[in-house]
């Protein structure tokens, strides 16, 4: 797995991790941007499952001032404009729903999209790694994910296998599992 973490942070190219939940995937992401060229720049992160539906196209692309009861004055800036420069990580993407789907593969075409409510053209340039546990060649094939998204995501991807089958990884994992919780209590 070290030597895919190598090769991933050597890459510009969209990285997709698969999965069981609690394989240590969101780790493997921090490792790979890292490892990179963007390492300088941020590391963004959006857990697909966690934002209600009606909430992610916001939460990726922004609003413009006004475009929806609750935006302030200023608008809100989504997460790819944030992560510009550096690495937008999507976790759980196989929870994306279809009409959010065809966006994202817009601005991961084009590297530009129009926040919620705006004419303004926002540039971006984001590397992309994505994680699932879910089986997404079998959504493709149910309909449930777009194809030419998986394609776009899918250029090089990362099974993980469960922590049943690495042993060897379990104390690692631990110990970034409480740095991480040391550092959030510290806030």
């Amino acid at each position: 797995c070290s030597s895919d973490l190598r090769r991933a942070a050597l890459v510009e190219s969209p990285v997709l991790l698969l999965g069981e939940t609690g394989t240590g995937k969101e780790l493997l992401a921090h490792g790979i941007h890292a490892g990179s060229a963007r390492a300088e720049r941020p590391l963004v992160t959006v857990n697909v499952a966690a934002i209600p539906e009606t909430l992610l196209e916001v939460e990726f692309f922004g609003a413009a001032p006004g475009a929806y009861t609750g935006v302030d004055r200023k608008g809100r800036v989504g997460k790819f404009e944030l992560a510009d420069g550096g690495t937008l990580f999507l976790d759980e993407i196989g929870d994306m729903p279809l009409a959010l789907q065809s966006k994202l593969l817009r601005a991961l075409q084009d590297r530009e999209f129009e926040p919620l409510g705006s004419n303004r053209i926002v540039r971006s340039d984001v590397r992309i790694i994505a994680a699932t546990s879910a089986d997404l060649p079998a959504l493709v094939a149910e309909g449930r994910f777009r194809a030419d998204l998986y394609y776009r995501l899918n250029v090089l991807s990362i099974q993980l296998p469960p922590l049943r089958e690495r042993k060897a990884d379990l104390l690692p994992l631990v110990y970034a599992i409480v740095e991480e919780l040391s550092i959030k209590a510290e806030r």
